[in-house]
């Protein structure tokens, strides 16, 4: 009868142990303490540290924080099948960089331009069109274009554990942003299924548009004129202008989330006498992730030499500011929400 009782609250208990643990797919390492410490520390009233809920604000970048980047960014795989695309009305294309490489299967040459070449790819495959036509493109374009390693839609070539994060911040009173070098309007129709974040909670780069009025009624109308630049020292500007308050979490895992770093963290707290001074570590409510690409086997593993989401001045400045560095091999035990993926070949 005993054994049974025991048995009994085993199984009882077992499912409210895991209800209770925030982070169910991260190991229990110092990056999972170091965040669920801080949380408790800004939303417990009457902490020194109480943050007030209008100001929990935590932003995310995308690509390589939230999902996979590699082997080339998603929204980069989307122009490029833009390109083959619309190439059949554009015959110049042909004799024509950096489409004449891409139209050839020359991804490398086609890139050799660097961000001139990108920005023209984009400004041709993102433009001519309204934002709702755009946006029937891309959900159209997401229902079936798959990663080319994992065989699974990019939609679901999202990072678990940072997705738990997103929610357990949220369950704390906190508003969760995306701050992306990639295009707001590519962003803003997937993002809330697949991180619980509205489309009005995205910032990202962004193209010109226009209103228009025609036969059908009013219009917003892309043109292929850059607007913005969501990326390095243009992160805490879009924040400004979109969010209007500074994040007391950002979350990042390149250089381009540098900028976005230093300006959520490196305040001081509390006044020093004398004046404001910038402080060696973040003050104890603000808080710097940085997700370190460490898992060859399960994902990628790249930071310094990266073509890719190349980390390098922010690894090196993380410890100087008290970044939390959370390395995908040690502190995650799962990355996808899909089974993990064979290794590379």
């Amino acid at each position: 009868m005993l054994r049974n009782l025991l048995l009994a609250a085993i199984l009882i208990l077992a499912p409210l142990t895991r209800a209770a643990d925030p982070l169910p797919s991260w190991n229990d390492t110092a990056p999972k303490k170091e965040i669920i410490a801080f949380v408790q520390e800004v939303t417990k009233e009457g902490s020194p540290f109480f943050v007030a809920p209008e100001e929990r604000i935590a932003t995310f970048d995308n690509d390589g924080t939230l999902w996979c980047e590699q082997p080339l960014y998603v929204q980069g795989v989307f122009a490029l099948d833009r390109v083959k695309e619309l190439a059949p009305g554009h015959p110049k294309w042909k004799d024509q960089e950096p489409f004449k490489s891409i139209l050839a299967g020359n991804l490398k040459e086609a890139l050799a331009g660097g961000d001139k070449a990108l920005l023209e790819l984009i400004a041709a495959t993102h433009s001519g069109m309204t934002v709702e036509a755009f946006e029937k493109i891309v959900t159209d374009w997401l229902a079936t274009a798959k990663h080319p390693r994992f065989k699974q839609p990019y939609t679901k070539c999202i990072y678990q554990p940072m997705v738990e994060l997103a929610a357990y911040l949220r369950a704390n009173g906190f508003k969760t942003y995306i701050v992306s070098g990639g295009g707001v309007e590519f962003m803003r129709p997937w993002t809330e299924k697949a991180y619980g974040i509205p489309p009005s909670q995205v910032v990202g780069s962004r193209g010109k548009t226009k209103f228009q009025m025609t036969d059908s009624g009013p219009e917003l109308f892309k043109l292929p004129e850059v607007d913005f630049i969501d990326d390095g020292p243009g992160k805490p500007i879009g924040i400004n202008q979109q969010i209007g308050r500074r994040p007391i979490i950002a979350c990042g895992n390149s250089d381009g989330d540098l900028e976005m770093l230093q300006w959520t963290t490196m305040v001081d707290w509390p006044p020093l006498s004398g004046g404001l001074r910038l402080r060696r570590d973040p003050p104890p409510n603000r808080f710097g992730l940085i997700v370190h690409h460490t898992d060859g086997i399960r994902e990628y593993a790249y930071d310094r030499n990266s073509h890719i989401g190349k980390l390098d001045k922010a690894l090196d400045e993380a410890p100087k500011r008290g970044w939390t560095v959370v390395s995908m091999k040690d502190d995650w035990k799962t990355i996808f929400p899909f089974p993990s993926p064979e290794p590379e070949k």
